[in-house]
């Protein structure tokens, strides 16, 4: 099984909308980790409810912390460390006859995970390829090129950008700056649905496939 983790610029820029386009787009399976704060339900959930084919697993998270907040910081909360062998034994273990499976994190690449690890280091232990999700607001062109040296300090593989809410200029720019290809642009939308994912998948599935090849 490929993991392919879903990875953004910072927190709220979309990455579980964008990981339910991609998860339709290849039927893989679905698998956010380490959810922080599930009030409102968990980031698994609304995956699930907008995909709409049969091949898809939804994976249990290893840990699901109340508190939504930074990982490591809900994690001692509830008194305990968050542990990335225990998430790399996990995926091993994965039951499924996908060939990928999409990966959601947590905010960026420098949320810590514990003391001394973050995302980036997660992504490195499941030696996953990255898609990166940017989405535009001031400051986002900084943040987003920030996000991709990190990547290339970590010699992470980068499949690509996936936009979210139209970018207009700001696509070109930030893809010739950071040296890393478009995969695919989504556009606002009123209403998130199934039909929304399915017609996204499908229009992307092209160059998402062949940012796999």
């Amino acid at each position: 099984m490929s993991p392919i983790f879903i990875t953004g610029i910072g927190t709220g820029i979309g990455k579980t909308i964008i990981s339910a386009i991609v998860t339709e787009a290849l039927q893989a399976d679905y698998w956010k980790p380490i959810q922080a704060g599930f009030d409102d339900g968990t980031d698994a959930l609304t995956v699930k409810h907008l995909i709409s084919n049969k091949q898809t697993n939804i994976h249990s998270e290893v840990y699901k912390l109340k508190m939504p907040a930074s990982p490591h910081i809900a994690a001692r909360e509830e008194g305990i460390e968050i542990n990335l062998n225990e998430i790399k034994t996990a995926i091993s273990k994965f039951e499924t006859r996908n060939s990928n499976v999409i990966i959601e994190g947590a905010g960026g690449l420098l949320v810590p995970l514990n003391e001394k690890e973050f995302i980036a280091d997660l992504i490195v232990q499941l030696k996953a390829k990255v898609i990166l999700v940017s989405r535009n607001y001031l400051g986002s062109i900084n943040h987003s090129l920030l996000t991709a040296e990190i990547c290339k300090q970590k010699n992470i593989d980068v499949l690509g950008w996936i936009f979210n809410d139209q970018y207009l200029h700001y696509e070109d720019e930030i893809v010739s700056w950071s040296g890393f290809q478009k995969i695919a642009s989504v556009p606002s939308t009123k209403e998130i649905n199934k039909d929304f994912i399915l017609a996204q998948a499908e229009k992307i599935k092209p160059s998402l496939l062949k940012a796999l090849a």
